[in-house]
């Protein structure tokens, strides 16, 4: 199959901004370390023990019980690294409203949402590597739609906190189809990367990424092509088309036991904030 030669686009920092809704820049986290998580639920997701009624997302931090409070979740579900051997739980709504684990936590200053999936966790029944990740959906049905038509718009304020440290790779985003995914950003140690085709192509986001630290980003399906925006950067303009597309974004970590790591090892993602956006 011949593809098209994919054009890479940078623009200076002045002309383009991300669009997305969100609080403004956070300073670069310390290098604490944060506690390795106890083991999730190994048949069904079980909520922690917290208050009755949910704040809602403007509350005050100090109010916040649930990553609901912190994250518009209505039109995602989430699939965690327990369960059964190929099939992992997932918490929908109105569940996940409410729902808290060792898996899927507030950060300790209750302004992020952590998603921590371990080495040795639950995959699904299409994939070797386990995850803490949202999929999106349109109310009670699985999202589904083309870039040929309209303008479908993640953004997402997100911060790599954590990596394996036998294979430091982890998915902070996705758009996927009913069979694999289109395209994906993620971290390769220090290289954060724009990856598309199965692994055959690729944009480099940024080179040097360090652990911890808070970025925006944009991603715009739309016109039968894909651009992705870092910072308020373009950074790739991939010309990819089809349907049946839909937005996941979270922690899925791409390594486990059989490529060296430990079961405990993960990889964690802090999203602060999330907003998908269909037009057209």
């Amino acid at each position: 199959m011949i593809f098209a030669t994919i054009a890479l686009m940078l623009v200076p920092p002045a002309v383009s901004t991300t669009g997305c809704a969100g609080p403004p820049a956070r300073p670069t986290p310390t290098s604490t370390p944060t506690p390795t998580p106890t083991p999730g639920p190994t048949t069904s997701p079980t909520a922690l023990t917290m208050p009755t009624t949910a704040p809602g997302p403007f509350a005050a931090p100090s109010d916040r019980g649930y990553p609901g409070d912190v994250l518009d979740l209505s039109n995602w579900y989430l699939t965690l690294p327990t369960g059964r051997e190929r099939d992992p739980d997932d918490v929908y709504q109105p569940a996940l409203a409410t729902y808290v684990g060792s898996y899927f936590r507030l950060n300790d200053t209750r302004d992020g949402v952590v998603f921590t999936a371990n080495a040795g966790g639950v995959t699904t029944s299409g994939s070797s590597y386990p995850r803490s990740e949202l999929r999106e959906m349109s109310g009670g049905n699985k999202a589904s739609w083309s870039n040929v038509r309209g303008t479908h718009t993640l953004c997402v304020r997100q911060a790599v906190t954590r990596l394996p440290q036998v294979k430091p790779h982890v998915v902070t985003a996705q758009i996927h189809d009913a069979e694999d995914d289109i395209m994906m950003v993620r971290l390769e140690g220090e290289r954060l990367i724009a990856e598309y085709r199965d692994g055959n192509g690729e944009v480099v986001i940024d080179p040097a990424y360090r652990l911890g630290t808070p970025y925006d980003l944009r991603i715009v399906a739309a016109d039968s092509r894909v651009e992705v925006y870092y910072n308020g950067e373009l950074k790739g303009d991939i010309p990819e088309s089809g349907s049946g597309w839909y937005f996941k974004s979270g922690s899925y970590v791409q390594s486990n036991t059989d490529r060296g790591d430990r079961p405990d090892a993960v990889g964690e993602v802090v999203i602060y904030s999330l907003q998908v956006t269909h037009s057209g």
